[in-house]
């Protein structure tokens, strides 16, 4: 979308709904390149603590980071969305991200260090 412009408002939700979707912050472990992808991604391991473990995930990120700069980072991500297949990777996980002024994805993180599998509310 061009600069200045978001997409409409979506519908109310009950906060069940909400509740619904299980968004945890999780740190990631390891970033590798993705390069039989369709357009430019990375494969992520991403670390979400005892309960959930650790999950793999294809992310469109390359335009903002670097492999190198994703290790340790926490992020967010939606854990109870079903696996969906990428050529031949399985993602298990969406990590959550907002558009720059471009549409580059930027990452949602937590302002301050938070425990692995800490669920957002």
């Amino acid at each position: 979308m061009p600069e200045g412009q978001s997409e409409p408002l979506s519908g109310e939700i009950s906060y069940d709904d909400f509740r619904k979707i299980d968004i945890r912050a999780g740190t990631i472990i390891a970033a590798e390149p993705f390069p039989e992808a369709r357009r430019p991604a990375y494969k992520l391991t991403v670390d979400f603590g005892p309960a959930i473990g650790t999950r793999r995930t294809s992310v469109q990120i390359t335009q903002r980071y670097t492999l190198e700069e994703l290790v340790g980072r926490q992020v967010a991500a939606v854990v109870n969305f079903p696996k969906k297949q990428i050529g031949k990777f399985m993602s298990e996980v969406l990590v959550l991200g907002f558009p720059d002024e471009n549409g580059a994805v930027v990452l949602i993180q937590p302002s301050l260090s938070v425990p692995n599998g800490g669920r957002l509310y």
